[in-house]
């Protein structure tokens, strides 16, 4: 259990102003390069910590702390002490971009947590692979970061060696969701939008796949601009459409103030996302109009998971100001995948790091298996998670409930 002393170094950590000399850090070569006879190993962190998608971000960092904190206290590496180094992308590619650049340049960095968005990771995927240092996602779900782009047209190759997920792929969510409204919820006639960003867009195509397959009818398409908060044109059509139900490809900043202006327009139909709206903020945004709204998102909920139980105490116990949001367990147990990497390849040689430490690791990660907060954690030959589960959740009574968990089927 982490101490209430601790949240000052947690803080510390995230804001970069905290180095851990006592512990040591490792040289170029790998080698014990500081007094006390600790290899610090850094994780790296990235993830929008400021702007319209900090309260995603911010669990994901918070997470990742919170899993370098419990391996430096079990000693579950011999020899070494992690901490983490997190930068915030602002949900932008080119600041994304910018800061792989700079976690290659740490020689310390063996791993690195993130990004959120897809369209961040796109940016930084051979960034990363030119320097076979391993990523780790999270929440990326767009399935050509790791099938490639001809991913839906029979023929499926991996891009990029280092990139890896714990979060499963839109390929699933999209139809997970179009099997729930068409079978369970009834609903036949969808009007569909998105932001036109990678995940946002490539959500709402596997969804509109899946649901007019179905027998479902798509009663009218759009597009929206998610840093314009006024959606009145897009509200007038979908009030005029005589659909039974909008499905929004994107993230909950817009999702919310478009969901609570349908509802106001007179539309009195709920609006369905992706995994990038299930947040609290969603519920802020679109106010008591929202009630109703429905979200899918990754694996079943954290709290019901008999595995999570100590993650959800010992984040408790940590004094995180922040909620650990969506991502959380798949940041901790992204987190744990590196360290159980790090363990492998520390163990292998004899207790030190190797010269080649980043390669090793990447290597490792391959076939790195173990019982984390999410589930079962393993990787495909494509880098995907094994775990496919997904939840359908409503938002009533002023929270998100679990309504339905289970996975695709296809």
């Amino acid at each position: 259990m982490r101490q209430r002393s601790l949240i000052a170094i947690t803080a510390a950590l995230a804001a970069g102003a905290l180095t851990l000399t006592a512990c040591g850090s490792r040289d170029d070569k790998g080698g014990d390069s500081a007094a006390g006879g600790d290899t610090t190993v850094v994780i790296g962190v990235d993830a929008p910590l400021t702007g319209d998608l900090s309260a995603l971000g911010l669990g994901i960092k918070n997470s990742v702390d919170l899993a370098a904190k419990q391996a430096n206290e079990k000693k579950y590496v011999k020899g070494v002490t992690f901490k983490i180094e997190a930068l915030d992308d602002q949900a932008q590619p080119s600041s994304g971009q910018q800061n792989a650049t700079k976690l290659v340049a740490d020689k310390n960095v063996l791993g690195v947590v993130g990004p959120l968005n897809s369209s961040v990771a796109e940016s930084m995927q051979k960034v990363f692979d030119d320097a076979k240092l391993v990523q780790v996602s999270p929440a990326n779900t767009n399935p050509a970061l790791t099938q490639g782009p001809d991913w839906n047209g029979g023929t499926k190759k991996r891009p990029f060696n280092s990139y890896f997920r714990t979060a499963t792929t839109d390929a699933i969510q999209g139809p997970f969701a179009a099997q729930y409204l068409f079978n369970d919820a009834k609903k036949k006639k969808v009007f569909v939008v998105d932001d036109k960003k990678t995940y946002g867009a490539g959500l709402a195509a596997t969804f509109k796949a899946e649901f007019t397959k179905l027998g479902g009818k798509v009663a009218g398409e759009d597009h929206v601009n998610p840093e314009t908060k006024d959606f009145s044109a897009v509200v007038t059509k979908i009030k005029s459409s005589g659909a039974d139900v909008v499905y929004y490809g994107g993230e909950y900043p817009a999702a919310g103030p478009l969901s609570k202006q349908i509802k106001k327009a007179g539309a009195k139909i709920p609006l369905v996302g992706g995994d990038g709206i299930y947040s609290a903020d969603f519920i802020k945004l679109s106010g008591k109009e929202g009630e109703g709204d429905l979200a899918t998102s990754v694996g079943a909920p954290v709290e019901t998971l008999p595995s999570a139980k100590e993650f959800v105490a010992n984040y408790k116990a940590g004094g995180y100001k922040e909620a650990y949001e969506a991502y959380g367990g798949y940041s901790y147990d992204s987190a744990w995948s590196i360290i159980e990497a790090v363990k492998k390849v520390v163990d292998d040689n004899g207790g030190k790091l190797p010269e080649d430490a980043r390669s090793k690791v990447l290597d490792a990660m391959k076939g790195v298996s173990f019982d984390g907060v999410t589930g079962k954690v393993a990787f495909d030959e494509f880098g995907d998670a094994t775990n496919k589960q997904l939840t359908v959740y409503q938002y009533k009574g002023g929270n998100w409930a679990a309504v339905k968990s289970g996975t695709f089927s296809g």
